[in-house]
């Protein structure tokens, strides 16, 4: 009951947002998610245990700040290969517009679909299930599931540097 009530409580002060998760911190374990990815295929975290890779969250393919963050990843994939770090890209779009984004752009990695917005509320990469875009957050996820570095605040064409700089 009491529970019941706060939660009233927060919906009736701050509307949905009250409900939505903090941004991730570092050494934050990192949730399980599968998602989508461009060509229809299955991505997990379970797919990538053990591996260091990271989630840069977008708010729409083919929009020019998106679209000079997702060339910035493009441009430096070999330094983050040979570092043995995994991109991927996720957004709100359907796996099709993602598609469409990635043969644009000559992107080498998976742009992943999250339309239930689940994995960008549980990350803080969405403030409501009503979102129509997510933040442009990113966040590097060690190869035990845990956060190794959180980006609340992104330079879009510089980003991928930033982010080489601190692996």
């Amino acid at each position: 009951m009491r529970t019941s009530l706060l939660i009233l409580v927060l919906l009736l002060a701050h509307g949905p947002a009250a409900l939505a998760a903090a941004l991730l911190k570092t050494g934050d374990s990192f949730p399980a998610w599968t998602l989508t990815d461009q060509s229809g295929a299955s991505v997990s975290s379970h797919d990538l245990a053990g591996k260091t890779y990271v989630l840069w969250f977008f708010p729409k393919a083919m929009t020019p700040g998106c679209t000079a963050e997702g060339r910035s990843f493009r441009d430096e994939a070999g330094a983050f290969e040979q570092k043995g770090v995994t991109i991927l890209g996720v957004s709100f779009d359907t796996p099709a517009d993602n598609a469409a984004f990635v043969k644009a752009e000559g992107f080498p990695f998976r742009l992943l679909s999250d339309q239930d917005h689940k994995l960008a509320l549980a990350v803080g990469a969405a403030d409501t299930p009503q979102a129509p875009v997510s933040h442009r957050v990113s966040f590097v996820v060690g190869p035990d599931g845990t956060v190794r570095q959180v980006y609340g605040t992104v330079n879009p064409a510089n980003h991928a540097k930033d982010v080489l700089g601190d692996l």
